[in-house]
């Protein structure tokens, strides 16, 4: 067998940014900004914000985040409602509208995850040390606060400008693992009183939320995407991140988070961007996808039974459940950054099951993000809104853009790392699944390793979700080319 050497990824992943319309590097007025920015608390802002540090704030994240944009704390109030607390990280006070970084930003759109290589949308020196809500420092944070019922709605409630400091950074999986299979808490060690409690209570708050959504018709959707594991700059596996109770717990909160974001800047009378996925467009292919399942969807859309369709194929077959909601992703199209007027009404977001959406809880990785911030903070200020009309329409509209660029430049660098996976793996077999065949070309996505290629060879006939046996013929990093044929 032939081993080639692998191509350099970092060199392949800035190409990718070059041409989906990025810059790699930051500017270097930019950087010397940034550089001059002074870190801590200043005194005006300890002045007019509430001291909340004795809080047992926490934050849930991937083991290696180091952009901390939210942290959260609730509390168990009378009538069995839960108070939750969500501190986002003030960055607009760290990025003056108009300033080099803040126009740099809005360029960009958002941070860029290609799992080779990170383009963070604002300078580390900003958005993971000054502004990011790491354990044990003073935060300047906007707290944003409500009522968790116990039918699981919400009562939208204050928000402020706080000064937090984060009592413990927790992972993912070591969470999720806890609260799905319970045994001993694996935090013991960090030694803080109450912090198993009040984990449970945030699981609690959770799944009262999610449990309303879910009566309202919430799509639980459940694709792949793999991401590569580096070591010194060498892809050794790809590994497909598992949702669990903990990515559900964030998720959750931070749904609420935005919608009382829009409740307050609705309430004043304010313009916002919002984010929205409309009623798919192409309803009826969804319905055929469906009827090749063997079930019937209404003639026009309807999310609560498309909700419980795809809750029973979960069931039914969950190892082609991926696919089926990758498939029901591109058949109902993307979600996109629209600007709404004071008194107009959303299209909401159709996927979320929510009329009343936006993007405002990761302002150090999203540019929508900070343009809330501001907004927010003008509306509970009692000033005039930082931007017109226009100027949020054409800012939505380029968001929207760059978002769709910068998912073009992570799915294609998926491609390049599993085709560097698989160089010296030319002809062997895999077992694999059909995830899109059409006039543009019949793809499968093989199960070990979780990567998609072309059937470039025998591949009539073949339909979405059918079972095959593919031969790998050739791999093309530079490209993000994998050629199967099927067997």
């Amino acid at each position: 067998m032939h081993f080639q050497k692998p191509p350099d990824l970092k060199k392949i992943a800035d190409k990718a940014m070059e041409r989906y319309g990025f810059r790699p590097t930051f500017p270097e007025p930019v950087l010397r900004e940034v550089n001059t920015i002074q870190d801590g608390i200043s005194p005006q802002y300890k002045g007019s914000a509430r001291d909340l540090c004795s809080l047992l704030w926490i934050s849930i994240d991937n083991h290696d985040t180091m952009d901390i944009d939210q942290i959260q704390f609730c509390e168990k109030k009378p009538d069995n409602r839960i108070l939750v607390k969500i501190a986002i990280a003030d960055v607009d006070c760290r990025v003056p509208k108009g300033s080099a970084t803040d126009r740099y930003a809005a360029t960009h759109g958002t941070s860029i995850y290609t799992g080779v290589v990170t383009y963070p949308m604002l300078p580390v020196r900003l958005s993971e040390d000054i502004s990011s809500l790491h354990p044990d420092r003073d935060r300047m944070a906007m707290v944003i606060e409500y009522m968790v019922l116990q039918n699981g709605s919400i009562q939208p409630g204050d928000i402020y400008p706080s000064i937090v400091r984060n009592k413990a950074k927790l992972v993912y999986e070591t969470v999720g693992e806890w609260l799905d299979s319970g045994g001993d808490f694996p935090y013991e060690h960090l030694e803080i009183p109450g912090l198993s409690e009040q984990l449970l209570l945030q699981h609690e708050a959770a799944q009262r939320m999610k449990e309303a959504r879910s009566r309202q018709g919430f799509l639980d959707l459940e694709t792949i995407e793999a991401s590569p594991i580096m070591e010194e700059g060498m892809v050794k596996g790809l590994v497909v991140q598992q949702e669990s109770p903990a990515h559900s717990l964030i998720e959750e909160f931070m749904i609420s988070a935005n919608r009382t974001l829009v409740t307050c800047l609705r309430d004043a009378s304010f313009p916002m961007i919002q984010r929205i996925v409309r009623t798919p467009k192409n309803w009826d292919g969804i319905v055929e996808e469906a009827a090749a399942r063997h079930a019937r969807l209404p003639a026009d859309p309807d999310v609560q039974a498309l909700a419980a369709f795809l809750l029973d194929q979960k069931r039914r077959d969950p190892e082609t459940f991926p696919d089926l909601s990758l498939t029901v992703v591109k058949l109902m199209g993307p979600g996109e950054y629209v600007a709404i007027a004071p008194g107009d009404d959303s299209v909401g977001h159709f996927a979320l099951a929510v009329t009343d959406y936006t993007h405002g809880t990761a302002p150090n990785r999203r540019y929508a993000d900070i343009i809330i911030q501001r907004l927010i903070k003008a509306a509970i200020q009692k000033k005039s809104p930082p931007y017109e009309d226009d100027e949020l329409t054409r800012i939505a509209t380029n968001l929207s853009a760059s978002e769709k660029a910068a998912k073009k430049v992570e799915r294609f660098m998926r491609k390049a790392a599993g085709a560097v996976l698989l160089m010296d793996r030319i002809g062997e077999t895999f077992n694999g699944l059909v995830t899109g065949a059409s006039e543009k070309g019949t793809y499968a996505r093989i199960i070990n390793p979780p990567v998609e290629g072309r059937i470039v060879r025998n591949e009539g006939r073949l339909k979405v979700g059918q079972k095959v046996n593919v031969r790998l013929l050739k791999t093309d990093p530079e490209n993000g080319f994998i050629d199967f044929e099927k067997i």
